[in-house]
């Protein structure tokens, strides 16, 4: 069953290679199905003479927003099988998951969208500030007075933490972690061997999603009290980082990743959107 692969080989993301990483993956997914690389600007045109649509490393959608939007809708009219699947909760759907995780009581870290609601949050010194409806930390501005328009930025307290780490998972199947030992410099990761209480907390944020298939990343940082807080929760197109990993972890993700899209390719077509 024939894959279109989309991604942006020449997308110049700081700290990562997304070209080197699909250049692997394809590489390696070359040997269990027939496949093709396209841009994500050329997606919604090509998607329709292939079995299943996977969405790698293709950059932050708001750089084709446009695009993005004609293609998924146009996905989701047709029925288009799309790796990862649609219908996720997290970046996939922008930035509202972090307000409704907050709202829950989940361990994240604390978001509003309203300048009016900071008596909300923790009382700090200073705030990050970011618009909504971005990506990669574009737009992130640190204030002691956040300002802006209402559902228009998200407001988080800065926390001194002492470190980030990323979980990855297949499906709801934990893979491999990597943390970053300086905050300063986010992909300079090393790997990570998480505690079962760290796994917990990873996993919750998986169940919550709901996706059966597809790759998923847990971002969280170590906050100084401890415990894990939720940064983010990436399924739209979730960086792996697999040039870091030992050759046996990094196989083992390869045919965890095969097996799951040959259960999705064996899963009923999604239904065409009315």
């Amino acid at each position: 069953m024939p894959l279109l692969y989309v991604t942006d080989l020449a997308y110049p993301a700081r700290g990562r290679r997304y070209g080197d990483e699909d250049t692997f993956l394809t590489s390696r997914l070359r040997e269990h199905f027939p496949l093709a690389l396209c841009h994500p600007l050329d997606a919604a045109a090509l998607m329709g003479g292939f079995d299943a649509v996977v969405v790698r490393n293709s950059g932050p959608v708001l750089h084709y927003q446009q695009a993005y939007d004609a293609f998924r809708t146009a996905a989701l009219a047709t029925g288009t099988r799309v790796y990862n699947p649609l219908v996720g909760r997290g970046d996939m759907a922008g930035k509202q998951y972090l307000l409704d995780l907050t709202a829950a009581g989940f361990p994240v870290i604390p978001t509003v969208d309203d300048p009016a609601d900071l008596h909300l949050l923790p009382e700090v010194p200073v705030y990050a500030v970011k618009p909504k409806q971005g990506a990669d930390s574009i737009g992130l501005t640190f204030t002691a007075h956040p300002t802006g328009p209402a559902g228009e930025v998200l407001i988080q307290p800065r926390i001194d933490f002492a470190y980030e780490v990323s979980f990855y998972y297949v499906d709801d199947a934990f893979q491999y972690a990597l943390h970053a030992p300086d905050p300063a410099r986010r992909w300079d990761l090393v790997p990570y061997a998480p505690t079962d209480e760290d796994l917990a907390f990873a996993s919750r944020f998986i169940a919550w999603n709901t996706l059966t298939h597809g790759i998923q990343r847990v971002d969280a940082c170590r906050a100084p009290s401890g415990e894990l807080l939720l940064v983010e929760l990436e399924d739209l197109n979730p960086y792996l980082s697999l040039d870091l990993l030992p050759e046996p972890v990094r196989d083992a993700f390869v045919t965890s990743l095969v097996a799951s899209l040959k259960s999705f390719l064996a899963s009923a077509p999604p239904t065409p959107a009315p």
